[in-house]
C-alpha cells in the first residue's frame, strides 16, 4: 500500500487537476461551448482515474487492518457517501499505466510552459529592437530635415545675395554712365531737341543676362517639354513623323501669337505711358522697360487658345476625334512665354521657318538620328532654329530623306482630308526662297 501511495504523491496528480482548473477557469469566457464540455469531461476523467487509485489504496488498507478494521469509519462516512448514489468508476486500465500517464500529461504542460516562456521572451526581445529601430529612424528623419531647413535656408540666402548684388551691379553701371555725361544737364535744357538721359535703363543693363537665360531656357523646352509632349502624343498618334510635325507646328505657332501679343501689349504700354512720360529715357525705352519688370502680365492663355485654334485649322497635320490638341498646353505655354520674354531683347530672337522638300542647309540644322546623311532633301523639321539676327543660336533638327518631296506631295494627296481645317483642300503657300525668316511670316501663312 505504501508503494501504491508512494506512486500517487510523486505522480503530482492533484497539481496537474488544480492547474487545468485554473486555465479552464480563465479561458472559460474565450472557448465555445463544445470545448467547455470537453474541458469538463477531461476534469471528470482525470478525477475519476485519482478516486479509482484512492479506492484501492482504500481497499489495501482496510485489508491490513483485519477482519473488523475500520469498520466504523466506513459505516459513518463512506457508506452514507454511497447513499447518495455516487457512481462510483473503476479505472480501465492498470495503477501503473495511470500513474505513467499523468507522469506525461504533467511533462507536457511543463514543456509547454517553458515554450510559452521562451516565446514571449523572444517577442520581447523582438519588440525591443522593433522599437529601438523606430527611435533610430525618427532620428535619420529629423536629421534629414534638419539639413532640408537648412538646405533651404541656404538657398534662400543665396537668393537674396545675387539679388542684391544684381542690384548693386545696376546701381554702379548707372552712376558710372552718369559720371560719364559730357555736358551738364543746365546746358542741355536749353537745346531745342527732347532731352534723353544716357543712363541705360534696367532692360538695357540685363539684357545679356536675359539673352542668355531664355537662350538656355530654349534649349530645355527641346530636352524636356518637347520629349514629354512627344510621349503623350504617341499614346494616340502612333505615326512618329506627324507626331514631330505637330511639335514643331506648334512652336513655330507659339513664337508668332506670342511675337503678335508683344506687339499689342507694347503699343498699349506706350499709349498708357505717353500722357504722363517725361524722360529722361525715350518712350520706347520706357515701354520695353516697363514690359521687362511685369512679364507676369503676359496673357499666356489667350495665346495658347490662339495657337490651338491655328493649328486646327492646319491641313499638314491631324490629330484623333477624341482628344485635341490641348494634350500639349504644357509645351505650348512655355514656348509661348520665351518666346514672348525674347522680344524684350535689344535684338530680339526668333525662329527659321522652314518647308518639307527645301535642301537642307547644315549651318541651321542638324539631322536626326534616323536621316539618311546622304540625302539633299529635308522630309521634315522636328525642331526650329533660334536666330540672333543672322545668327544661329542654336541649331534646329531635321529629318532628311531621299524623294522626300515626291513622298510628301503623294501622301497629300493620298489623303487630303487629315486635317481638321474647315478647307480641307486648303495648303500652305510660300514665296520661291528657300525659307521665309519669322519676321517675313505673316498670318495668312499659318
Amino acid at each position: 500500500m505504501a508503494e501504491i501511495l508512494r506512486r500517487l504523491t510523486n505522480a503530482s496528480s492533484f497539481s496537474v487537476l488544480q492547474d487545468k482548473l485554473e486555465n479552464w477557469h480563465r479561458d472559460y469566457h474565450v472557448f465555445s461551448c463544445d470545448q467547455n464540455v470537453n474541458r469538463c469531461c477531461e476534469l471528470i476523467e482525470l478525477t475519476a482515474k485519482i478516486q479509482g487509485q484512492l479506492f484501492n489504496i482504500l481497499n489495501i488498507t482496510a485489508a491490513e487492518g483485519g477482519h473488523y478494521g475500520g469498520v466504523d469509519t466506513l459505516k459513518t462516512r463512506f457508506l452514507p457517501w454511497l447513499g447518495s448514489c455516487f457512481p462510483i468508476s473503476r479505472p480501465s486500465v492498470a495503477d501503473d499505466t495511470s500513474l505513467h500517464r499523468f507522469q506525461d500529461a504533467a511533462e507536457k504542460e511543463r514543456k509547454m510552459k517553458e515554450l510559452a516562456l521562451s516565446h514571449e521572451s523572444e517577442i520581447r526581445k523582438m519588440e525591443a529592437q522593433l522599437n529601438s529601430t523606430s527611435l533610430q529612424l525618427e532620428s535619420v528623419t529629423a536629421e534629414l530635415e534638419e539639413a532640408q531647413k537648412k538646405l533651404d535656408d541656404t538657398k534662400c540666402k543665396s537668393a537674396t545675395t545675387l539679388l542684391a548684388t544684381e542690384d548693386e551691379i545696376l546701381q554702379l553701371k548707372a552712376e558710372l554712365v552718369r559720371s560719364r555725361s559730357p555736358s551738364p544737364l543746365p546746358l542741355l535744357s536749353r537745346s531745342a531737341s527732347p532731352l534723353r538721359s544716357t543712363s541705360p535703363t534696367r532692360a538695357q543693363l540685363t539684357n545679356s543676362s536675359r539673352h542668355a537665360r531664355l537662350v538656355s531656357r530654349f534649349s530645355d523646352l527641346y530636352t524636356m517639354e518637347r520629349l514629354d509632349a512627344q510621349s503623350l502624343l504617341r499614346r494616340y498618334i502612333p505615326d512618329l513623323e506627324m507626331v514631330q510635325r505637330i511639335i514643331f507646328i506648334a512652336v513655330m505657332e507659339s513664337f508668332q501669337k506670342a511675337k503678335l501679343a508683344y506687339r499689342q501689349f507694347k503699343q498699349q504700354v506706350r499709349k498708357t505711358l505717353s500722357a504722363s512720360h517725361f524722360g529722361p529715357e525715350s518712350l520706347e525705352d520706357a515701354a520695353v522697360d516697363y514690359i521687362v519688370r511685369n512679364l507676369d502680365l503676359y496673357d499666356v492663355l489667350c495665346s495658347v487658345s490662339n495657337v490651338i485654334i491655328a493649328m486646327n485649322k492646319n491641313p499638314q497635320i491631324s490629330f484623333p476625334p477624341e482628344v485635341d490638341f490641348r494634350l500639349i498646353c504644357p509645351l505650348i505655354r512655355e514656348t509661348c512665354r520665351v518666346a514672348f520674354a525674347m522680344q524684350t531683347l535689344d535684338t530680339p530672337l526668333d525662329l527659321v521657318y522652314g518647308s518639307s522638300g527645301e535642301l537642307f542647309n547644315n549651318t541651321k540644322y542638324r539631322r536626326s538620328f534616323d536621316s539618311d546623311f546622304s540625302a539633299p532633301l529635308v522630309a521634315y523639321y522636328v525642331w526650329p532654329a533660334l536666330m540672333d539676327g543672322s545668327t544661329v543660336v542654336v541649331k534646329g533638327e531635321a529629318v532628311t530623306k531621299r524623294g522626300a518631296l515626291w513622298s510628301r506631295n503623294r501622301s497629300r494627296s493620298a489623303s487630303p482630308a487629315r486635317s481638321r481645317s474647315l478647307s480641307p483642300t486648303r495648303s500652305v503657300r510660300f514665296s520661291d526662297k528657300g525659307s521665309l525668316s519669322p519676321g517675313h511670316l505673316s498670318t495668312r501663312h499659318l
